[in-house]
């Protein structure tokens, strides 16, 4: 997700601007911009890559009372200036910054805006250029123009519009994307994140989606789209050291959940270089590329993410691929191959079980490789190599951004070993173009939020026990959302192949019992809707998880398309969601679901 910071009513807007893009660089961009402006003069000013070169360009002389800046990931459009936001119209009157992603803007663009030219091919270029046809075409204010843009448009959008012949007034409004006004004295401002400026205020108001919103340095207007005035609460950020990445959410896991798309983007720019190839220790490539078997080691969560990974490794690689539990593996070591290579996978770098078994390695001179969310750990000072995940913070007990963020890294990998391997045969598979892929696809999901929350209520609110079921990398996952349920919920909740219900386990079901289906797979999708069919026959209440390409009428969840190697990104994240709100709606602590810890460093 991109970040937005605005201001109105202050001096050198520009480096407040800044400041708070730079508080929201964990979200991941490729590129920033800011528009300011005064009484006498206008800046607008971008620039390709980090916050720094934005920085770099902005004049000592450069001074503004208004002005809106951008962090953006290309989602529309290449990396460059010309789509770095804030866009401005052809008539140069109206400058717009944008989160989110607009599903109509060709339509809109053959419809209104037909035969004119645009600089860049962002959707963004067109809705601010919309709203100025609408002013010029209909006579309408820019409120008004604005508003009746937000009513045209199909998508997801944080949008903050100033017209620069209104130099006093920034125009808001959002949908499915976050945004917030933050009260100052004498001075307001917006941002997508708390955290971006909590230097300048503690005192927030939200927006509901729909609404717009006219700021000002002495007020903030908020109106429906009956242009009636809605009176809102402003509320107090209580934020600390310990705290201030929750930002405004009502908890970690939620906040943790929405992170994952940014976390996509944040590992393929951490971990590409200038000329787009994988820049991960060459030696390390080699050491995995000249291996006759790789041995994933991992608990919990992280160990569900080796099995999600394990199906994309050995097809990009032609390498074989165990998965295997810490704390059976360091008691009860198999017969090893020739030439292994460990990868350990935890979030935290700290799990005693897996520490165990790198102790074990180690001592047999067997070459390691620790993912881990946290640098200086003790499984990334002990193995040979780290691969860090880039995920910021994950405070939440139930893990959900380092799972995915474990299986992108590992895709990453497996495409520089690919190289090394096969580079005809796997030049194909391209991690960072599947992953921009999957982050877009993952945004979507956890824009279903509302949805999915009803779907729970009606499915999941009294329920004690219920099953996961899906064949491949569908049952991997399904193992992953019931882990999930059952941590934070305490919903009896178990993931199994779904070939394997029948084979005992359909005993358990009786009226009303859920059982939610994963199909991402044309080859065993239909196969796992017979056995839908068959719990249904015993009275359960089946729901169904599918990518796109294969939903049928009456199916619940519907999943973007991504890259078959990878559907576990995007499956996962609506039973993640799903754990959530079941937890939320019986009045649990989400984040610290009880017997549970973070980091669990005893054996």
């Amino acid at each position: 997700m991109c970040g937005i910071v605005g201001i109105v009513g202050k001096d050198h807007a520009e480096q407040i601007i800044i400041n708070g893009l730079q508080r929201l660089e964990y979200r991941g961009y490729d590129s920033a911009g800011l528009f300011v402006s005064d009484e006498k003069q206008e800046y607008l000013i971008k620039s390709q890559g980090r916050i720094k070169n934005l920085q770099e360009k902005v004049a000592n002389d450069v001074n503004g009372t208004i002005g809106i800046g951008h962090t953006r990931w290309a989602t529309h459009g290449k990396p460059s200036e010309e789509n770095a936001h804030p866009h401005t119209s052809q008539n140069g009157k109206l400058v717009l910054v944008h989160n989110g992603v607009i599903e109509n803007f060709e339509e809109l663009s053959q419809k209104y805006l037909a035969g004119e030219i645009f600089y860049g091919q962002t959707d963004t270029e067109i809705v601010v250029n919309l709203i100025a046809s609408f002013m010029e075409n209909d006579g309408l204010s820019t409120k008004a123009a604005f508003k009746k843009a937000i009513t045209v448009i199909r998508g997801s959008y944080a949008f903050a519009l100033v017209n620069k012949d209104e130099p006093e007034t920034i125009y808001v409004a959002k949908n499915k994307s976050p945004l917030l006004i933050g009260l100052g004295t004498d001075f307001n401002v917006i941002a997508s994140d708390a955290l971006a400026v909590l230097d300048q205020t503690h005192e927030f108001v939200e927006i509901a989606d729909n609404e717009l919103v006219t700021v000002t340095a002495d007020k903030v207007i908020i109106e429906n789209q009956d242009g009636e005035t809605i009176q809102r609460d402003s509320y107090e950020a209580q934020l600390d050291a310990s705290d201030i990445e929750k930002g405004t959410y009502p908890f970690y896991m939620l906040k943790e959940i929405d992170e994952q798309p940014t976390v996509m983007r944040k590992l393929t720019q951490e971990y590409r270089d200038d000329q787009g190839n994988v820049n991960i220790d060459q030696e390390l490539v080699k050491e995995v590329a000249d291996s006759d078997r790789i041995y994933i080691v991992a608990c919990g969560t992280s160990y569900n993410a080796g099995w999600a990974a394990k199906s994309l490794i050995e097809t990009v690689t032609q390498i074989p691929v165990e998965v295997q539990l810490s704390s059976e593996f360091g008691y009860n070591m198999p017969l090893l191959s020739k030439k292994p290579f460990f990868i350990f996978l935890t979030q935290s770098g700290e799990t005693a079980d897996s520490r165990q078994v790198l102790v074990q390695t180690n001592r047999l001179g067997f070459p390691s490789l620790t993912i881990t969310n946290v640098a200086g750990s003790t499984l990334s000072r002990e193995a040979k190599y780290t691969l860090l995940l880039h995920a910021g913070p994950e405070i939440a007990v139930a893990s959900t951004k380092a799972y995915t963020a474990q299986i992108a890294m590992l895709a990453i990998l497996t495409q520089a070993v690919g190289e090394i391997k096969d580079k005809k045969a796997n030049a194909s598979f391209d991690a960072f173009h599947e992953l921009s892929i999957a982050a877009a696809g993952m945004e979507a999901m956890v824009d279903e939020k509302d949805y999915l929350a009803n779907l729970v209520e009606q499915y999941l609110s009294t329920t004690r026990n219920a099953f996961y079921i899906g064949r491949g990398n569908d049952y991997h996952v399904a193992s992953e959302a019931a882990l999930k349920l059952k941590e934070i919920s305490y919903v009896q909740a178990e993931g199994f192949a779904a070939g394997e219900l029948k084979h005992g386990t359909i005993a358990l079901i009786e009226e009303g019992t859920p059982v939610l289906g994963i199909i991402t797979d044309d080859k065993t999708g239909p196969h796992t809707r017979g056995n839908l069919k068959e719990v249904e026959s015993r009275g359960a209440n089946t729901i169904v998880i599918v990518s796109e390409d294969l939903a049928r009428e009456g199916d619940q969840v519907v999943l973007p398309m991504v890259h078959p190697l990878l559907t576990s990104l995007v499956s996962v994240v609506p039973t993640q969601l799903i754990a959530y709100y079941a937890s939320m709606q019986r009045g649990y602590d989400v984040d610290k679901p009880r017997n549970l810890a973070k980091s669990v460093t005893v054996e």
